[in-house]
């Protein structure tokens, strides 16, 4: 595994909700120097001309109010189950929420009713199960939510009803094993789609119907078997494609057909030991170079005649490939435990 395919964008919402979040912490550092934060058992704040940006971590206590002009929250590193019922009173205009680390279990379904301003919802780390149909109805500016790392077995579409804005969503990490038909058909602003860790085995059909303008697409860390030719062909300006440690073994011969911007590709660390003739025709082309690289490494390839497309193609983007002196023949004899790149270079 190369150390570039894991990444993901660092914070939530990708650049935007990054700096702020980078300025939020900086702008506490400087609060706690003015001695804003009166003892431990005080959250921290930071008032500006935006409004009031609130933190509150162990032994803190968390508020019973909020500033009217509340902007950004964090209540993260708690032992809550639950959450206090009217813990978003009055912070009509809060845009980031965090909550992070904590053990919750459920939220009400009128949770977020009183923040219609919310862009971004970071729910990493809890213990969710699912969410309650009606808790997005008040929710139609929210850009990016998180639910990595909770315990979600299935999804319902009706759980995500009322997001109109959807940019990022974040899945990763979750026991997932198959999706609902259907799920993104109406996220046609998303652009950020995170599915790695969980345990899908295959994808609908229509999965990638909907967006209209995908560039990230992580589906590593999960147990597919196959790629089929349909199911990336909605989305020709993907540029980040992650299929990483599953247990692909087929790939199709037009799963790649009309990815006129990728820039990476990680295949790496499958089951693949061929690939069809011209699976790789429309990639790392003169008018696209595929400027970020691609990984097939840790795959048991037979390197005989059948891989001679393939052999044609690594020739001409041999700079462009992570992981070569990981990407290994497995047979035949001959060549067993040579790099493909060698075998490629011989032919």
């Amino acid at each position: 595994m190369s150390s570039w395919s894991r990444q993901r964008p660092k914070s939530p919402g990708g650049i935007q909700p990054h700096v702020s979040r980078t300025l939020f912490l900086l702008l506490l550092l400087a609060a706690s120097a003015w001695g804003v934060t009166l003892s431990p058992k005080d959250c921290q704040v930071f008032r500006s001309d935006h409004g009031s940006s609130i933190s509150c971590q162990p032994p803190a206590e968390i508020p019973s109010y909020l500033p009217a002009d509340t902007v950004h929250l964090a209540v993260e590193f708690f032992n809550l189950t639950h959450l206090p019922a009217n813990l978003l009173q009055g912070a009509s205009k809060l845009q980031e929420l965090h909550l992070s680390s904590n053990g919750l279990e459920s939220l009400s379904p009128e949770f977020l009713r009183p923040v219609p301003q919310l862009r971004v919802l970071d729910l990493t780390r809890n213990a969710l199960t699912g969410l309650p149909p009606g808790l997005f109805q008040a929710s139609a500016a929210l850009d990016t939510l998180v639910l990595k790392e909770n315990q979600l077995e299935v999804l319902e579409v009706s759980w995500l009803h009322g997001l109109k804005a959807l940019g990022h969503l974040d899945l990763s990490g979750n026991r997932l094993r198959k999706l609902p038909p259907g799920l993104l058909a109406n996220f046609t602003l998303l652009r950020t789609l995170d599915l790695g860790e969980n345990q899908l085995e295959t994808l609908p059909p229509d999965f990638l119907r909907g967006p209209l303008q995908l560039e990230r697409l992580h589906l590593e860390g999960n147990k597919l078997q196959v790629l089929g030719k349909d199911l990336l062909l909605p989305q020709p300006d993907l540029r980040y494609l992650f299929l990483n440690g599953n247990k692909l073994a087929r790939v199709a011969a037009g799963a790649f057909q009309g990815l006129r911007q990728l820039d990476m590709l990680d295949l790496s660390n499958n089951s693949l030991a061929s690939v069809p003739e011209g699976l790789w025709a429309s990639l790392g082309q003169p008018n696209w170079d595929m400027r970020d690289g691609f990984d097939i490494s840790g795959n048991p390839w037979i390197c005989d005649q059948n891989l001679s497309d393939l052999y044609r193609w690594l020739q001409a983007q041999k700079d462009k490939m992570f992981s070569q002196n990981d990407t290994r023949c497995a047979g035949p004899e001959a060549v067993k435990g040579q790099t493909l790149l060698a075998v490629a270079k011989s032919q």
